[in-house]
């Protein structure tokens, strides 16, 4: 098994250079990360600092997710709303600059909550024309462009896997494919073992926490590791991401420090 720690949950009081260290010493050599930077496009001191503790730590840098708003305000992304196209392209290049010095390909946009006053077709029509162009940007470096479902938001339009599979149709790009979060599916009602055996070898990434509570496998209810080991029976090669907030003293116990690596 592949694994990648989501250091943006798993360390939200450390700074990113910190974080990457934090993921060193759990003893994984693989790490994702939520936008890390206040805005859409940083300043070079602060890519050169991100870039420098990955190498510095020994640690690849898996997955980032665009510049998504003002998350602790409740945004959930900006590329569905009208009047910000400009700032997330921007992103775009940012990230894709990232990706050049690091050699990440995995690339997480969160589709945008509902805005009021705005109907949904024209906010849909902008998400697909939006997500197309990151699609494109990234091509070239041979970059993947995730879109999930979330729980916890409720005017978020993404709830279910056919949600983000039928935006995904809309876009039409072949390095456009569904983050397959196994918590917020299961939050949400999905029938997941469902979502597993239909579209599991399509699956661009795997996200795991248990629930209740987005917390280590164990603490909850859910057959995180069995959905994982069906994924990989029909065909799902890439990695799963640890992406839960620690409840116990070691949220990794569950997990044997030389199967991290």
């Amino acid at each position: 098994m592949t694994w990648t720690v989501n250091a943006s949950i798993m360390w939200p009081d450390l700074s990113p250079r910190e974080q990457v260290t934090a993921v060193a010493a759990a003893g994984f050599s693989r790490a994702e990360f939520w936008w890390p930077f206040a805005g859409p496009v940083p300043e070079r001191t602060e890519v050169d600092t991100f870039v420098a503790a990955l190498a510095d730590a020994g640690v690849q840098l898996t997955g980032l997710n665009f510049f998504a708003g003002d998350m602790a305000a409740g945004e959930r992304g900006v590329l569905s709303h009208p009047g910000r196209s400009e700032e997330f392209r921007a992103n775009v290049a940012a990230v894709a600059e990232i990706a050049r010095a690091t050699g990440c390909r995995a690339f997480n946009a969160l589709h945008g909550n509902r805005l009021p006053g705005v109907p949904h077709e024209e906010q849909d029509a902008l998400a697909v024309e939006n997500l197309r162009w990151a699609a494109d940007a990234v091509a070239p470096l041979g970059g993947v462009v995730l879109l999930e479902p979330l729980s916890g938001a409720p005017d978020h339009p993404l709830q279910t896997a056919a949600d983000a599979l039928a935006v995904i149709e809309a876009v039409d790009r072949d390095n456009m494919k569904l983050l397959a979060d196994f918590y917020h599916l299961a939050v949400n009602g999905e029938d997941v073992a469902a979502v597993v055996e239909a579209h599991a070898a399509d699956f661009g990434h795997i996200q795991i926490a248990d629930a209740p509570g987005r917390h280590e496998p164990g603490t909850g209810e859910l057959p995180l590791l069995h959905w994982v080991s069906r994924a990989r029976d029909l065909g799902y090669a890439g990695d799963v991401a640890l992406e839960y907030a620690p409840l116990g003293e070691d949220p990794f116990a569950w997990l044997a420090r030389g199967g991290r690596g």
